[in-house]
C-alpha cells in the first residue's frame, strides 16, 4: 500500500511538472503582438451594482496577453514606486505620513530578538499609492464654499450615491473602497512623453498631454498598429520625477505637474483600459500656483471640474490611478511593453492604498 501510495504521489508530481511545462511552452508562443491569440477580454458595459469598473477586464485574458513578456529573452523586473519615507515628498490633500521605529525588544525566557515600526497619517494617500474608485464623487452643481460641505447629494461612478458609498461621516466606505480592486496583471504600455513630448527634456510644470499626443507617442514607439488594448495598464514617463527628492528639501514635487487633457481621459475610457500612472503629483495637470488658487485650471477643463482627470476616471470611466509613479529605468530601457503586476492592500472600505507595482520585460536592443 506505500508502495502504491507513493507511485501515485509521484505520478501526481510529474503531471504537475508536465503541466506547468506545457502552460510555459503554450504561453512562450504567444506573440506579444498578437492579441488575437489571447482568450478574450471583457469590455463594457458593466452590469448594473457594478464597483469594479475597468477592472472588469482583469482575468485570464490578460494574463495570457502579459504573459509572454514574463519569458521573453532577456527579460528584467522594474520598480515602479519610490522608497517610502519620512522625508520623501507629501502630498498637501493627505494626512502627512510619519513612520515610528521601535526598539530592539525580546521575550523573557526566550533567545529571540524582534524589530518593528508603527505609522501615522493617511498611508494610502503619500507615495506610490493607487485611488480606489470611491476616492472621488462630484455635485451636480460647484459648492459656493459657504455653510456645511452638501455631502449627502455627492454622487459616484456606477450611480451610487453618498448614503450607498458612505452613510456615516467617520465610517469606511461601504463601496467602491479600494478592498474591492482585485489583484491588476495585465499587459503595460510606456509611453514616453519626455524623449517624445520633450524632446529629451522633463516636460513642465504647465505641460498637457492630449489624445492627438497619445496617438503621436504610440506611433513613434512603433505602437500604432498595437495601440491600447482593453484591460491594458498605461504609464506615461514626463520626467516630472527629477523633482523627486528625498529629503524633500526644494518642495518642488508637490507644487504643480503635467497631466492629461480633458480629450485625453475621454480617450483612454473609450480604449478600456484598466488603469493609468504618470510620473507625477496628480495625474492631473495642475499650473503653479493653482492649488492655492492663484492660477486657473488647464485650458479646456470643464467648469467646476479642475480635477477632471479624477471626476472622470474615477466617477466615469472606472479606470484606477497611480500616482508618483517611478517609470525612469523603464524608460531608459525603452521597455514599452511589458506585464504589469499591482496588488493593492486590502483595506477595508478606504479611499486608497500603498502599491509596488512591478513591471516585467525585455529592454529594447
Amino acid at each position: 500500500m506505500i508502495k502504491s501510495s507513493f507511485s501515485i504521489t509521484n505520478a501526481s508530481s510529474h503531471l504537475v511538472r508536465l503541466s506547468c511545462a506545457l502552460g510555459l511552452v503554450l504561453t512562450a508562443s504567444l506573440s506579444p503582438t498578437r492579441a488575437d491569440e489571447a482568450p478574450p477580454v471583457p469590455t463594457p458595459p458593466w452590469d448594473p451594482g457594478d464597483e469594479l469598473g475597468m477592472a472588469n477586464t482583469q482575468g485570464p485574458g490578460t494574463w495570457a496577453r502579459c504573459a509572454p513578456y514574463l519569458t521573453a529573452p532577456g527579460a528584467k523586473s522594474y520598480e515602479l514606486s519610490h522608497l517610502r519615507s519620512n522625508t520623501m515628498p507629501a502630498s498637501p490633500f493627505g494626512a502627512p505620513l510619519k513612520y515610528s521605529f521601535r526598539p530592539t525588544v525580546g521575550l523573557p525566557g526566550t533567545r529571540h530578538a524582534f524589530n518593528g515600526e508603527s505609522s501615522t497619517g493617511e498611508t494610502g494617500a503619500q507615495g506610490t499609492q493607487m485611488d480606489a474608485l470611491g476616492h472621488f464623487a462630484y455635485l451636480d452643481e460647484p459648492w459656493s464654499g459657504t455653510g456645511d460641505f452638501p455631502s449627502q447629494d455627492a454622487k459616484y461612478y456606477g450611480g451610487y450615491t453618498q448614503q450607498d458609498v458612505k452613510p456615516a461621516p467617520d465610517g469606511p466606505l461601504l463601496k467602491l473602497g479600494i478592498d474591492k480592486a482585485p489583484p491588476i496583471i495585465t499587459s503595460a504600455v510606456l509611453l514616453d512623453a519626455r524623449a517624445i513630448l520633450g524632446r529629451g527634456e522633463a516636460l513642465t510644470g504647465d505641460a498637457i498631454i492630449t489624445a492627438a499626443d497619445i496617438e503621436s507617442m504610440l506611433a513613434a514607439q512603433g505602437l500604432r498598429r498595437r495601440g491600447l488594448l482593453p484591460g491594458d495598464a498605461l504609464f506615461i514617463y514626463t520626467g516630472w520625477e527629477d523633482h523627486w527628492a528625498d529629503p524633500d528639501t526644494d518642495k518642488i514635487y508637490y507644487a504643480m505637474g503635467p497631466g492629461l487633457s480633458t480629450d485625453a481621459v475621454k480617450y483612454i475610457q473609450n480604449k478600456a483600459i484598466v488603469l493609468v500612472s504618470l510620473d507625477n503629483p496628480f495625474t492631473d495637470p495642475v499650473k503653479q500656483g493653482q492649488l492655492a488658487g492663484q492660477a486657473e485650471p488647464a485650458e479646456g477643463t470643464p467648469e467646476g471640474l479642475p480635477f477632471i482627470n479624477h471626476h472622470q476616471n474615477l466617477t466615469q470611466s472606472g479606470i484606477h490611478q497611480i500616482q508618483n509613479s517611478h517609470l525612469e529605468e523603464l524608460a531608459q530601457d525603452k521597455v514599452w511593453l511589458s506585464c504589469v503586476m499591482i496588488l493593492p492592500l486590502r483595506i477595508k472600505g478606504a479611499s486608497g492604498s500603498p502599491v509596488r507595482p512591478i513591471a516585467i520585460g525585455a529592454p529594447t536592443e
